[in-house]
């Protein structure tokens, strides 16, 4: 919440100590000059002394230039704070993002992280900036202006007391009610986003069956709720100023009434009429910023709520800087492993019995929903198992944790690339790899041709998710990413689905070539049969284990999957 705000603004102590000065400096100029002008009324203008206005009049014309260097100055402060604090929250929230486990990933939607580390954390920055400049001193000058009040005209001062309490009532109800809706603002907000992301990333298929009328309704109505949500909060914010102005006036009414009684009788002077007149003025200028200022704190809690909920979720994955990497040699067993969904009461994969010696192919097979993928997904560590334990060369991978991950690479079936050029992409996150090393990689993928035909080769700049290439080149490229990895096990789920025979075979062959364990999951059995081990999989229970041989003789749903492949013209065997 807001206690961890105020932490991120500690780091910038400093400026904000500097901030907080000058707008405190203005604060007391603004306080003592109905005070000066109360003295040049009374001492200057009623007994013609115009030694006594110069001398007021060049103090009050001084005070009010250093009040507007200061202001100037603490707005500059109080910008390097909120600006600093945004830019921190942005940097620990992502970092803390990539610690999220896949499994915590489900539990935040895409679209709402982006929003909170954009919206939410741009209401935090607008509130502290708020904060240092305007929101503490209002308060402040309704506090000290009414005790300024007491030096000029008790009775009078009384008048602006009584108002003030009632004042409070309305605004401590319209603050809570507005962190309430704005919560719910954001939340709409992220519903918002989360339309226009899936439109988006799928306007391929939108335009393919034609669905523009049917999206558009769908965003219309999205796009409404949250209009009709932000009007509401809105609206309970715009109250403020209208409360504000009424009890002000009817108090300000009060005032000159009651000051003109008092100077028909001789009772307050001119000037002390004026000054007490004066701070009620400003005082209404300070309340009029109340509904910004109330608008600022309730969207500002709310985002700062929504922003702790994401610093505080539990990270699964964790770095320690201090532990070693671990060089793997590529050996992986499973041994009664189980795996189960959270919120799920059936066992995506059932005790599962196997291992595979560094260096090894295993080919997966199985019909959808039959784990594939989970049991990929457990080896890297991205899901922990249920029951049972998987070991890494020899040690539980419990106890390697993530650091597993510098030597496995997954390559999934929709490879996932990145805005830049081809060569970019190649070497993400290996940037230390030379021009030659990329191109190594991309030949080995097959994929090395394609680039070469490309006006601007390796430096060609890939459309967003790669959407200017095929699903085969995508797939290649993923691949050559994932050879430029150099990793001792190599996930490939499904990974060659989109490419020919004889590519696939050349691709398979070149990864052959490099003696890291490799695990393929595939629909076809021509791209597993030269496996050193396949692994049948149905309902999560491995049903079949051997050589293409062995279950071609052997195991029942092996047969009827080749059987099923055969009948469609899908060459299984080179014979």
């Amino acid at each position: 919440m807001m206690k961890r705000i105020l932490k991120y603004a500690n780091t910038y102590r400093k400026a904000m100590s500097i901030a907080l000065f000058l707008m405190i400096v203005e604060l007391i100029v603004e306080l003592v000059q109905p005070i000066i002008m109360a003295k040049m009324i009374d001492d200057g203008i009623q007994v013609g002394n115009m030694q006594v206005i110069y001398v007021y009049g060049g103090v009050l014309l001084g005070i009010t230039i250093v009040a507007f260097a200061a202001g100037i100055t603490s707005s500059f402060f109080a910008a390097e704070v909120s600006q600093g604090v945004g830019h921190d929250l942005r940097n620990d929230m992502f970092g803390h993002i990539q610690m999220f486990s896949a499994m915590k990933m489900q539990q935040f939607a895409t679209s709402t992280l982006l929003t909170r580390m954009t919206n939410d954390v741009t209401q935090v920055q607008n509130l502290l900036f708020a904060f240092m400049r305007i929101m503490l001193r209002a308060p402040l000058f309704l506090v000290f202006g009414i005790v300024m009040s007491f030096t000029l005209n008790v009775s009078l001062a009384l008048i602006l007391l009584a108002a003030v309490p009632i004042l409070m009532i309305v605004m401590f109800f319209l603050l809570i009610k507005g962190m309430t809706l704005f919560r719910y603002v954001q939340q709409q907000i992220d519903r918002v986003n989360t339309v226009i992301r899936e439109n988006l990333l799928g306007i391929k298929l939108v335009k393919a069956f034609h669905h523009m009328t049917f999206e558009n309704k769908r965003f219309a109505a999205i796009n409404a709720k949250l209009k009709d949500q932000n009007s509401k909060a809105l609206w309970i914010m715009e109250m403020v100023m209208p409360i504000v102005m009424l009890i002000m006036n009817v108090a300000m009414i009060a005032l000159l009434g009651f000051g003109y009684l008092q100077l028909e009788t001789d009772s307050a002077q001119a000037g002390e009429v004026v000054g007490v007149i004066n701070y009620a003025t400003r005082m209404l200028a300070s309340l009029g910023v109340f509904s910004f200022l109330l608008m600022n704190l309730s969207r500002g809690r709310a985002s700062a709520n929504r922003i702790d909920e994401v610093l505080s979720a539990q990270c699964d994955d964790q770095v320690d800087a201090a532990q070693e990497r671990t060089y793997l040699h590529g050996d992986v067993a499973f041994v009664d492993v189980s795996f189960q969904y959270p919120n799920s009461k059936r066992n995506v994969l059932d005790q599962l019995h196997f291992t595979v010696k560094a260096g090894e192919r295993v080919g997966i097979l199985g019909e959808t929903g039959s784990g594939k993928t989970t049991l990929l997904n457990l080896i890297p560590y991205l899901y922990h198992p249920s029951n049972g334990t998987i070991w890494i060369d020899g040690v539980p991978i419990e106890q390697l944790g993530n650091r597993v991950r510098h030597d496995i690479t997954l390559v999934p079936q929709e490879g996932f690339l990145f805005s830049g050029t081809i060569l970019d992409n190649i070497t993400w996150g290996n940037d230390h790899l030379s021009l030659d090393e990329a191109k190594k990689v991309a030949i080995e993928a097959q994929l090395h041709d394609f680039v070469l035909s490309l006006p601007n080769q390796y430096d060609t700049v890939i459309g967003q998710r790669g959407v200017n290439l095929s699903g085969g080149q995508k797939q290649r490229l993923s691949i050559a990413r994932a050879l430029a990895d150099n990793p001792k096990v190599l996930l490939l789920d499904d990974s060659t689905s989109a490419l020919d025979a004889t590519t696939e075979t050349k691709v398979l062959e070149a990864i052959r070539q490099r003696k890291c364990t490799t695990f393929l999951v595939s629909q076809k059995i021509s791209s597993v049969k030269d496996a050193d081990q396949i692994l049948v999989l149905d309902k999560g229970k491995i049903v079949g284990m051997g050589t293409h041989q062995q279950l071609i003789n052997t195991n029942q749903l092996y047969q009827s999957i080749a059987d099923s492949q055969l009948k469609k013209g899908v060459k299984i065997d080179d014979e």
